[in-house]
């Protein structure tokens, strides 16, 4: 803080001069103080601030001799922080925007349109693959369990998905041009598919 802001007046620059002096020698003890009160740096210099304004409206009790001008400035400083804490203390809760606005609620049409690319791409994968990944990632069954309801073994199951999984993969990167999607990467899957085909 470079020095105490207060407009010219009719008293002259010899308050002026004393607020200065005043500010010189106490300001830093005075700003310390308002800082450990308030606990943020910007809160003290405003106190100090509107410290030094009321030691210059009062610039009487500063050479009146009675009493240290330091404690003079420290009283009216705590004096300050007081008051503001008070008046915050009776304000309500300050509520900001977003929380006071309902929620907005998810658009589900992106999940309409990735939840139809990936039933189309399922479509193009032959038939064992796409039971295969059905029973693993939309039913959440275990291989054995999958193995049990196909008839057939969990190594079959593992190797099937497996390749299931790059051809459902292919599809996506080459129809990637014609849905305007960057070639390469596919859209968001539905929940089940959505880690495995990445």
């Amino acid at each position: 803080m470079a020095g105490p802001l207060w407009p010219r007046t009719r008293r002259g620059s010899t308050d002026e001069a004393l607020i200065r002096s005043v500010y010189e020698e106490h300001g830093h003890a005075l700003l310390a103080y308002a800082t450990r009160l308030t606990g943020d740096r910007a809160a003290a210099e405003d106190v100090v601030q509107e410290t030094l304004i009321r030691a210059w409206r009062h610039s009487e009790a500063l050479v009146n001799g009675k009493g240290s001008v330091r404690g003079w400035l420290l009283t009216v400083a705590r004096n300050i922080i007081t008051d503001r804490y008070r008046a915050k203390a009776a304000r309500p809760a300050e509520v900001s925007g977003s929380a006071a606005a309902p929620p907005v609620e998810a658009d589900h049409a992106d999940a309409v349109v990735n939840t139809m690319a990936v039933l189309g791409a399922l479509e193009q994968l032959s038939p064992e693959h796409r039971d295969v990944l059905t029973e693993l990632y939309y039913r959440q069954l275990s291989v054995s369990e999958v193995a049990d309801r196909l008839g057939i073994p969990a190594g079959t199951v593992k190797s099937r998905s497996h390749y299931a999984l790059k051809a459902l993969r292919e599809v996506f990167q080459n129809s990637g041009g014609r849905d305007g999607r960057r070639r390469g990467r596919p859209p968001q899957k539905p929940a089940g598919l959505r880690e495995v085909v990445a």
